[in-house]
Parts: C-alpha cells; sequence; structure tokens
C-alpha cells in the first residue's frame, strides 16, 4: 500500500519526534542512575569507614542511626553490618540476617583486597554490600537497593507516559503542518485535474511567496502558457495549411478529371492541351510537394533532434550558394564571406539561408545577380542575401515573415509563402532574427542575425 504525501510527511514527523524522544529520554535516565548510583555508592562507602573503626555490629549500627537520625527513617532491614575473620567466617552481624561471604570477600578479609562491591539478595530484597578491611579481618556493610531500583523503574514510567504524550501531539503537530504545506499542492493538483477535464489551458493557479511551492506553481503556469501558445500555433498551422492547400488540390483535381473524362469517351486530347495538362499537373504537384515540406518543417522545427555546435557561418551559407546555383542556374550569385563563429543547427540553419537565396532568384531576372554576404555586426554575426528585384513594398515589410503570406506582386509567382517563415523560425531557435529591407543597390535584403559566439 502506497502512503499519501500528506501520510508520508507526517510519519517522518512523528518518527523524527520519537527518536528525539527516545533519545533525550534515555540520556535523561542514564544521567540520573549515575548520580543516584554514585550517591548510594557514597553513603555505602561513608557507612563502612564507620563500621570499619567501631568495635562491633551492633555498635555500627547505633552509630550509623545517630549519624541518620536528623535525615529520613529507615528501619534496621535497610541498613546491616557484618564482621569477618580472616579466616573468612561470620564473626557478628547486626541490622538484619547473616548473609554468605564471597570468596571476593574472604580474599578482602585475608588482606589480599583492600575493598571490593558486590550485589547480593538478603530476604528477596535486593542490596549493595561494601566489604572493607578492618584489624582482624573485614568489616561488611550491606545497604537496601530497593530505592534506588523503584526510583529508576518510577522515573522510566513516566518518561515513557511524557515521550507517548510527545509522539502523540507530534503526529497531531505533523498532520496539521503537514495539512498546511501541502494545500498550495492541493491546489496545484486540482488544477491540473481541470486542465486534463476540461482541455481550458487558459486556467491556472494564483501564487503568492517565493518558496519552493510558488515556484512550482509559477512552472506551472508557464507551462500552461507554453501549451497554450503551441497549441494556437498548431490550429492556425492547420487551418492555414488547410486554406492554402485547398487550391492546388482544386486544380489538381480538375485537371485529373479532365484526362478521366477524356479517358472514358474515348476522345483523344490535341497534343498541345495534353501537354499543357500534364505539365500543369507536374508543376501542381511540385507545388504540393513543396508545400508540404514547408509545413513539415514549420510544424517539427520547434522539436528538432538536431544538437548545435561551433562553426563559422561561412561554412554554411557556401553550401547553401552551391545548392542554389544548381536549382536556378540562369542566375549569378556572388558570395561576400567574412570570419563569423556562431552556435548553430547546420541543416536547419543550410535550410533557411537557401531559402534566402531561392527567395532572391525567384525575384531576380534572368542573368541578375544574388549577393550573399557574410559578416560581423558588433554582437551579431549576418547573412545578408540581395537581389535585384523590384524589393520589398514598405506596407508589406512587417508581414513577409508570416505563414502563408504573399504580396500583391507576388501573386502570379511560384511559392507558398513559408519559405521566409522558415527563416524567421529557425532564427528564433538560434537566439537571432530574420528583417527585411530595401537593399543598398535596389531590390531586397533579407537577413538573419544569429548571436556571435565566443571563440575564445
Amino acid at each position: 500500500m502506497t502512503l499519501s504525501l500528506r501520510s508520508r510527511l507526517t510519519a517522518l514527523a512523528v518518527g523524527a519526534v520519537a527518536v528525539a524522544v527516545l533519545g533525550v529520554a534515555l540520556t535523561s535516565w542514564l544521567l540520573v542512575r549515575g548520580k543516584l548510583n554514585r550517591d548510594f555508592d557514597d553513603r555505602l562507602q561513608s557507612a563502612a569507614r564507620v563500621a570499619s573503626a567501631t568495635t562491633s555490629p551492633a555498635d555500627a549500627i547505633t552509630v550509623l542511626l545517630e549519624d541518620r537520625g536528623r535525615g529520613p527513617r529507615r528501619g534496621p532491614s535497610t541498613l546491616i553490618v557484618q564482621f569477618v575473620d580472616r579466616t573468612g567466617q561470620i564473626r557478628g552481624a547486626s541490622g538484619g540476617p547473616t548473609f554468605p561471604v564471597s570468596a571476593r570477600a574472604a580474599q578482602v578479609a585475608a588482606g589480599m583486597m583492600p575493598r571490593v562491591t558486590e550485589e547480593v539478595v538478603i530476604s528477596d530484597d535486593p542490596y549493595r554490600v561494601l566489604t572493607v578491611a578492618r584489624q582482624g579481618g573485614a568489616a561488611q556493610v550491606a545497604m537496601d537497593a530497593e530505592e534506588v531500583e523503584n526510583t529508576l523503574a518510577e522515573l522510566g514510567l513516566w518518561h515513557g507516559i511524557v515521550g507517548l504524550v510527545g509522539v502523540a501531539l507530534a503526529a497531531v503537530a505533523g498532520w496539521l503542518i503537514a495539512r498546511t504545506a501541502l494545500r498550495p499542492v492541493d491546489a496545484l493538483t486540482a488544477a491540473a485535474e481541470d486542465v486534463a477535464r476540461t482541455q481550458d489551458l487558459s486556467a491556472g493557479i494564483t501564487v503568492s511567496g517565493t518558496d519552493e511551492i510558488a515556484r512550482l506553481g509559477s512552472a506551472f503556469n508557464a507551462m500552461l502558457a507554453a501549451l497554450g501558445t503551441s497549441r494556437d500555433a498548431q490550429r492556425r498551422l492547420a487551418q492555414d495549411a488547410g486554406h492554402e492547400l485547398r487550391t492546388p488540390l482544386t486544380s489538381l483535381r480538375n485537371n485529373v478529371e479532365l484526362l478521366i473524362h477524356a479517358a472514358e469517351h474515348t476522345r483523344d486530347l490535341p497534343p498541345d492541351d495534353r501537354a499543357r495538362l500534364l505539365a500543369d499537373l507536374r508543376a501542381q504537384t511540385e507545388e504540393l510537394t513543396t508545400l508540404i515540406g514547408e509545413l513539415v518543417d514549420l510544424s517539427t522545427g520547434d522539436r528538432s533532434p538536431e544538437v548545435e555546435e561551433p562553426l563559422d557561418l561561412a561554412d554554411v551559407v557556401g553550401p547553401a550558394v552551391e545548392r542554389a546555383r544548381a536549382r536556378a542556374p540562369k542566375v549569378r550569385y556572388v558570395t561576400e564571406f567574412a570570419p563569423a563563429p556562431v552556435l548553430a543547427r547546420p541543416v536547419s540553419l543550410e535550410r533557411a539561408v537557401l531559402n534566402l537565396l531561392d527567395n532572391a532568384a525567384k525575384w531576380s531576372q534572368d542573368g541578375g545577380v544574388v549577393t550573399a554576404r557574410v559578416s560581423s555586426d558588433g554582437w551579431w554575426a549576418r547573412v545578408d542575401v540581395d537581389d535585384e528585384g523590384p524589393g520589398i513594398a514598405e506596407a508589406d515589410v512587417p508581414h513577409v515573415f508570416e505563414r502563408f503570406y504573399r504580396a500583391a506582386a507576388a501573386k502570379s509567382l511560384p511559392g507558398s509563402g513559408l519559405g521566409l517563415a522558415i527563416v524567421a523560425q529557425v532564427a528564433a531557435q538560434h537566439g537571432g532574427r530574420a528583417v527585411a529591407g530595401p537593399a543598398p543597390g535596389g531590390g531586397a535584403r533579407v537577413s538573419i542575425l544569429l548571436p556571435l559566439a565566443d571563440v575564445s
């Protein structure tokens, strides 16, 4: 069974308090036991010194009881004095019954040891016996240790009761603290469940403070905003794609139906009409292929698995120019390269540069010149592509990088209106931007600006 986070936090709090209480209680009990035993041993040694200086056990008991007269009253059975000769034989006892002389006590009586402390049981009660040497043998003093043991047992009981109460209070406090601390998490969970149920990405949670829970809430709201933006972009892309695909598909279907109609009625089209129709089909198929490829590039560009690597922009622009020459052999390409180190994805960046070159070639006359220039400007590395076409109308400049946007002058030219949108997307993915405007020598200039890389 898996416990909830609240239960686990409560259990952790209870466990921590229980360990702390156990440690404190055990330490306290050990300290008190040590103090009680030291005090008991001090009294026992004091009594043994008195007994060893007297002539008989009875005299020793009398002196000891007189010395303790001002203290708490004790019955005679709590203190027993016993004398032993050098052979280990008992020569007299007072205060209670005699008790056996152990081998170690006999060694003290024989002068082999100065003293020895032992635990014995006398009349079913625990006693502590101190044997000390005296003239002619040894004196043994036995004191009832039951009081010390009872005190320690009572102290242990109270420690246990207080510890249990402390653990119980810790459980309640831990549960209350966990509930309070996890209230923002509950709100976050409810918001996530609500989003999953309603698909409403505009919902969010109220964030207050700057702690970890607040940061989690802010991250959740940022995630919802990013998902909402992504879904809106996908919706717009799907709507725009459906609109743009409708025209070439309709034309393609009409041409195919015309061919089918001619075949069904066993009528051959005139050679010129048939050639023109097949050429239209090929052009429409190529247009659809290009459009679908660009749509795929736009839809997957943000999730490109390509890894960024350090390179010089000329290493990307050069191959792109060679590909553009093969596509538009009637246009002359001129390159001007200067060092411009960047951190980039070479494949996607080359595709973006190729789109710039294709766009420039589309607006150029046969024999026209397209200039591809690589340079650095302050903090930026630049790719500038200039053509000798009619340029970009001032009203069209703000829209040239929008998806499917085509200026009025471009309606008769091939293209899907996605090439420059891909350029802008690739530039943004690299932390840069795409700009368009007039070229210094006439025509249009479209540029990609990327952050310069640190060559050191």
